[in-house]
């Protein structure tokens, strides 16, 4: 039988005690099937559980989502990959399930960020999905259900303190939520609004072209800023989340950061680091750290020492005009954003990272510049009317 409480080690910090989480009507829709789940896991699991749920409802394909400090790192859907991004990421021999697929691609986003992450898939995890999650660093997991043979690979983590959840999948809160805040109480609307191409019919710009793939990835990018600490920007591309900006005070820091995530995915598939002389014996974190100082420009002393140390020998080092040539290539860019753009910075910065395709609310004074500022670069936007706020 499922409880009505869970009693937790601490909250957000260990002096943060007692914690626990709990159910006011009936028992919690959760079941620990192993590990000890924390505060912060918690708050990690039922937000990223939302997000894959609801991508997998509008898009009909297995999700995932690596999360970090309640909010995605990376998020994917259960389409195949192609030989560069498997030399890149997953170079061993490796027999990929449509859910493993979607995991592979929401870990690989960022995967400097993911490191220790929590995991959200939309399906039954099955064995192949399980092998792929036991290769990497992670605290712990939610879905519906589990193979057999799946669990006792997962319970092998850690070990065998790694955190397995089983959520109930027909689990519906009630409409109206409360949280508390300096002991005032807070209340509203759960955010139920459904993201579908329903959103996506009001084409702002002179180019109204819009393919089935950019309504995929503007998709993938709306529900994942649904669940993304706000102010915040996503970049998509091919079936996942390249490039996540969450939590910026300003809406160009947010395109900045996910736009320069977003280059580092292009980057990571380039020949020149595809064949990265790597010394033997180091881990896979330790070839991320030293992939991603690699790309780095403008690295201090310290930092360039560091990354050397990583390879039988020194590699040269991109130019800025060989990776201007790289990132050239992709133009097919989805880029979506919780609230409207106040300037047209944003979309300036976007076109360098190859944005063809933009979804947003609309409605600042300055929508027209914006418009304009589109039109010069040939890209298609689309007003949803819907903010996306989530704090």
């Amino acid at each position: 039988m499922k409880p009505q409480e869970i009693i937790l080690r601490y909250g957000n910090n260990p002096h943060q005690i007692p914690a626990r989480i709990y159910s006011k009507e009936g028992v919690l829709p959760l079941t620990v099937l192993n590990g000890s789940p924390g505060y912060i896991n918690l708050l990690d699991a039922l937000n990223a559980w939302q997000l894959v749920r609801e991508l997998d409802e509008a898009l009909a394909l297995p999700a995932a989502a690596s999360f970090k400090h309640v909010s995605p790192a990376g998020v994917g859907i259960g389409l195949p990959v192609n030989a560069a991004f498997r030399q890149a990421y997953l170079p061993e021999e490796f027999e990929l399930s449509p859910l493993a697929a979607a995991y592979l691609r929401a870990r690989c986003a960022d995967r400097v960020a993911s490191f220790g992450d929590w995991i959200a898939l939309s399906r039954t995890v099955d064995l192949s999905a399980a092998r792929l999650i036991a290769r990497e660093v992670s605290d712990g997991i939610i879905a519906p259900a589990y193979e057999p043979e799946a669990l006792e690979v997962l319970k092998t983590k850690k070990k065998g303190n790694y955190v397995v959840l089983a959520i109930d999948p027909e689990y519906e809160p009630r409409e109206i939520e409360t949280r508390d805040v300096f002991g005032i109480t807070f209340e509203q609307k759960r955010n139920n609004i459904k993201i579908n191409e329903s959103l996506l019919q009001k084409v702002v710009t002179a180019n109204q072209d819009l393919p089935a793939s950019a309504r995929r990835d503007l998709i993938i990018a709306l529900i994942t800023l649904k669940y993304t600490q706000s102010n915040s920007v996503c970049f998509a591309y091919d079936g996942q989340a390249i490039g996540v900006g969450a939590g910026q005070q300003s809406r160009i820091l947010c395109t900045r950061l996910a736009a320069a995530k977003a280059e580092n995915w292009f980057l990571r598939q380039h020949p020149a680091v595809l064949n990265l002389p790597f010394k033997e014996g180091l881990s896979r974190a330790e070839r991320d750290n030293a992939v991603d100082l690699y790309l780095r420009e403008n690295l201090n002393p310290i930092e360039e020492q560091f990354w050397q140390k990583n390879f039988t020998q020194v590699p040269t080092r991109l130019s800025p005009a060989e990776k201007r040539a790289w990132l050239a290539q992709f133009r097919e860019t989805a880029l979506a954003s919780d609230a409207f753009f106040p300037f047209r910075d944003n979309i300036d910065r976007a076109a360098d990272c190859g944005v063809k395709y933009i979804a947003q609310p609309g409605g600042s004074i300055r929508d027209q510049e914006v418009i304009d500022a589109c039109n010069e670069y040939g890209m298609v936007m689309v007003f949803t009317g819907v903010r996306l706020f989530h704090h």
